[in-house]
């Protein structure tokens, strides 16, 4: 119980800038709650006026109920106008903050390390988000509309019960202790239940994400009716594993109706032999029958509460899990903006293992001066993507400094870092958006004239020419409205509007044929110009000219230099290259893999 308190705390705690709408959300129930125990209470002194009056023969005046009547109406209407208004500014509170978590929780995760979305699937993270929001607004709607005056009156009506008559009392603290320990037996029997209901939801995502993703793998090996099957059985098995829960929370909730009954005739029978006794009045009588009935309302919608919390902390405790994942690569605190930088890259020393056991890299040493380019050849798993991926701190080292123009890259801002850094992917990275959107991403502000500028040297200015809608035109889900060749062009464009001093171009012809990969050398020859390149490349063609070239292996560099001094040494680039040309005679044949 306390774990579901603390979570359901946390919830709380996310009002934010919100919060003191909250408190005086808090205070309008407090006051509504008491507002809500003068009913029963005056309605028992108007039976006793009444009752007294018969009893002594006398006819009961006007003048002596009016008080009682007045200040029962003016209770009600401040019941019904408090109401009002707590319904109103909590429905407001609960959409605004939902909203706010939602793009809190997003800006969080597309800050969170390449590491991190490796190891976590992209559907779970959007179930997570969704869902955990919508859980939010409907707790802090009804915390602030309905629970948290549910728990004052619990806790007021108690006391106020004992004050009155304290043999009538007891009936009600009875009453409460039996509804404790019943929902108290159910939460522990469906808490670790629920937990397996979330993982099924998660697996249900992931599914649905991944068949949704690759739609055309799908179609063309005729795989609809496994996928839907294999969909079909993870539903049942969550329906298998809620079903329990649920009929769990459905024996207490007709316990509650049960309750009902048994409370009143219990109070009426209590009552009456009390009052035969001369120990309890017939207004006492009725106030307590008010007040029985008025508990286990709120004990019902305190069981609600309960259910409700069982059910959604997992989905919370996920929702919170991922807020409080901290990357490893983070800004230090303090961290100067790096600045605009000439391009002096140095790896001093640099060493770095992804399991801690296993080295990808071990005391690697690179210089690459401004306008240099620097190409990188090795087998897979050499550690050159590894080196690179360092260099725009996607990890950072556990040994050795990475410099850029002397500035250890540790101990500045990482979005300054990376605004001077532009990559060039393998697999052409777009949003589902317009060319516009997407040539945007390098340069935010720039103007039409820019753009077309960027296509043009990009050698993609077709692309806007021959499309009606122009730079508006919509490039589909991953760009899959372009060819591979078109992809790659626009995502080199996008690097010439950021026009970054430092610029890595990670196999970024690998994936082409011949004839295309002209087109996209061409634009890599325009981007490569007048700043520090770096490339990861398996074709001649995008290595033949580099300032200098490094042979990976096991993690180190065990050769460098130039093209023809590497040819002339003879040793494991030779190697490469006399296995490529042997393969073929055609020049686009891969050097190694990567």
């Amino acid at each position: 119980m306390g774990g579901l308190l603390r979570i359901y705390g946390r919830a709380l705690g996310l009002l934010g800038p919100q919060a003191k709408v909250g408190v005086a959300l808090a205070i309008g129930n407090l006051l509504l709650a008491v507002a809500q125990f003068a009913e029963p209470i005056l309605f028992g002194r108007i039976i006793n006026a009444l009752a007294g009056a018969q009893g002594s023969g006398a006819t009961p005046g006007f003048s002596d109920l009016l008080p009682l009547l007045a200040a029962w109406a003016g209770f009600g209407l401040f019941s019904i106008g408090a109401g009002v208004l707590i319904s109103l500014h909590a429905d407001r509170l609960a959409h605004r903050r939902r909203l706010g978590v939602l793009t809190e929780y997003f800006e969080h995760v597309l800050q969170l390390p390449a590491a991190f979305h490796g190891e976590t699937h992209s559907g779970r993270l959007l179930k997570i988000m969704l869902q955990g929001t919508d859980t939010l607004w409907s707790l802090w709607l009804s915390f602030f509309r309905d629970d948290c005056a549910a728990l004052v009156a619990l806790v007021v009506l108690l006391p106020v019960g004992i004050w009155i008559n304290w043999r009538l009392g007891l009936v009600l603290i009875v009453l409460v202790a039996v509804f404790g320990l019943v929902t108290g037996y159910v939460m522990r029997r469906t808490e670790a239940m629920q937990r397996n209901v979330e993982r099924h939801h998660s697996s249900l995502a992931e599914h649905a994400t991944d068949a949704l993703g690759n739609v055309a793998l799908i179609q063309s090996y005729t795989r609809i009716e496994a996928e839907v099957s294999g969909l079909r059985d993870t539903a049942h098995s969550l329906l298998a594993a809620q079903i329990p829960v649920l009929s769990w929370w459905a024996l207490v909730s007709m316990a509650t109706r049960a309750a009902t009954t048994l409370t009143i005739l219990a109070i009426l029978l209590i009552g009456t032999w009390l009052h035969v006794n001369g120990l309890a009045s017939i207004g006492e009588i009725v106030t307590y029958v008010g007040f029985a009935t008025m508990l286990i309302g709120r004990l019902d919608h305190t069981v609600s509460f309960v259910n409700r919390l069982v059910l959604n902390a997992p989905g919370l405790a996920e929702f919170f899990g991922v807020l409080d994942t901290v990357g490893q690569v983070r800004d230090r605190p303090g961290a100067p903006d790096l600045g605009a930088v000439k391009g002096d890259v140095r790896f001093e020393d640099v060493s770095f293992s992804y399991d801690g056991k296993r080295p990808a890299l071990q005391d690697v040493s690179l210089h690459a001066a401004p306008g240099e380019t620097v190409a990188l050849v090795g087998t897979t798993g050499a550690g050159k993507s590894t080196a690179l991926a360092l260099l725009h701190r996607m990890f950072d080292p556990q040994s050795g400094r990475v410099l850029i123009d002397g500035a250890d890259i540790r101990d500045v801002t990482l979005s300054s870092l990376r605004r001077q850094i532009g990559v060039v992917f393998q697999e052409p990275l777009l949003f589902n958006r317009s060319i516009e959107d997407n040539l945007k991403v390098g340069k935010p502000d720039a103007s039409e004239e820019e753009l077309r500028l960027a296509l043009s040297r990009a050698q993609a200015l077709e692309l806007v020419e021959r499309h009606p809608d122009g730079l508006k035109a919509k490039v589909g889900e991953r760009g899959r409205a372009l060819s591979g060749g078109e992809r790659q062009r626009l995502s080199i464009a996008r690097a010439l509007l950021k026009n970054p001093p430092i610029l890595i171009l990670d196999e970024a012809t690998s994936a082409l044929d011949a004839s295309t990969e002209l087109k996209v050398q061409a634009a890599l020859d325009e981007v490569m110009k007048d700043r520090t390149t770096f490339v990861i490349a398996h074709r001649l063609a995008t290595i033949r000219d580099a300032d200098r070239i490094l042979v990976f292996e096991g993690g180190r560099v065990v050769e460098a230099g130039s093209f023809e001094a590497l040819m002339r040494l003879g040793g494991r680039f030779a190697t490469l290259a006399k296995a490529q040309f042997l393969a073929a005679p055609d020049p686009d044949r891969p050097i190694a893999e990567t």
